[in-house]
């Protein structure tokens, strides 16, 4: 006898709803991947730079296959690691993040600032409520020791850049970075951020520059300190809102590198991400893409991160990532 249209229909959607729910929630999730840009910032006939860009681990202590795959990330050597926020995800998570980094980390230069997750643990929350609105309202007190995850980074060798500024010389290049806490949660401050670069940049490096001028005179010293007062800087945010992108901008930056918003988490093929969890547009929700106003320009790059709530384990076309940005002569 010949099924009936209707059953067969239903049998089948069924059926591929349950393959999509398994693929999202036990397979894509766990399918590190490594993202590459190449973005031509560095002033003229220098050594290219490799940043390596770690975001929204969301870790939990019994992620091993997770941490793995970050402790294997020292292979790549990068030049600059760069951690955009949100790593904590689980209140017992220090100890495994701590281990999942330290290889790659330590030796290396590290910039850090914090997202909301690395102050609250995590809640269950409604699904459809993060695709409808975006709350950006600090409604409980910071159940996770934000101290101990600052001490704990530091202690690593990572630069604390939350509301700060530091300037750092990579492979010949001057870097001057910037950073601003979460604006998700409105611990961003911008003025305490101007304030730290007004201290920390330095208007023309010393470095070098007797030795060129006691071997070439004055001509000399004078291409020296032209060529190495060109420096890039860099923007570091978690939670990538247009007002806090703007405020970078502003103030410089060559690039921007921020996390927060999962890539979407769940994108429609075809379409995309349905939401960016701010007001980003959500065609920029994941990777490289051009942040620019009327006078400025800077290359944006979002990671889509490598974790999720443990409350909403699901990634569908949207695999975890980390990023590495390698950094070259325009």
């Amino acid at each position: 006898m010949a099924q009936h249209p209707a059953r067969t229909t239903a049998a089948v959607l069924g059926a591929a709803a349950v393959g999509v729910l398994t693929w999202s929630t036990l397979i894509e999730r766990r399918l590190f991947t490594l993202r590459r840009h190449t973005l031509p910032v560095l002033p003229e006939s220098r050594t290219p730079v490799r940043v390596l860009q770690l975001s929204d681990l969301h870790l939990a202590p019994w992620q091993a296959q997770k941490v793995d795959w970050v402790r294997s990330l020292a292979e790549l050597r990068p030049d600059l690691v760069v951690l955009t926020g949100d790593l904590m995800g689980h209140r017992e998570a220090l100890p495994a993040l701590l281990h999942a980094l330290r290889p790659v980390v330590e030796g290396t230069p590290t910039l850090f600032v914090h997202g909301s997750n690395d102050y609250y643990g995590p809640l269950f929350k409604n699904p459809l409520k993060y695709l409808v609105e975006s709350s950006r309202r600090s409604t409980r007190t910071p159940d996770l020791d934000n101290a101990a995850i600052t001490r704990g980074l530091t202690g690593l060798g990572a630069i604390d850049l939350n509301n700060s500024a530091a300037e750092l010389t990579i492979r010949g290049t001057r870097f001057e970075c910037l950073g601003l806490n979460d604006p998700h949660i409105r611990y961003d401050d911008v003025d305490r951020m101007r304030a730290a670069a007004a201290r920390t940049f330095s208007e023309t490096p010393s470095a070098g520059l007797g030795a060129a001028g006691a071997a070439d005179g004055a001509a000399g010293a004078a291409e020296v300190a032209a060529a190495e007062s060109a420096s890039v800087r860099l923007g570091v945010v978690h939670a990538p809102y247009q007002e806090a992108l703007g405020a970078l901008l502003t103030a410089g930056s060559d690039v921007i590198l921020a996390g927060h918003t999962h890539g979407g988490q769940v994108r429609v093929p075809g379409v995309g991400a349905l939401t960016a969890n701010c007001d980003l547009p959500t065609e920029q929700a994941r990777g490289l893409s051009v942040w620019f106003d009327a006078h400025r320009a800077a290359f944006l790059n979002v990671s889509a991160g490598l974790g999720n709530s443990i409350y909403a384990p699901v990634r569908f076309a949207c695999r975890p990532e980390a990023s590495l940005l390698t950094l070259e002569s325009a």
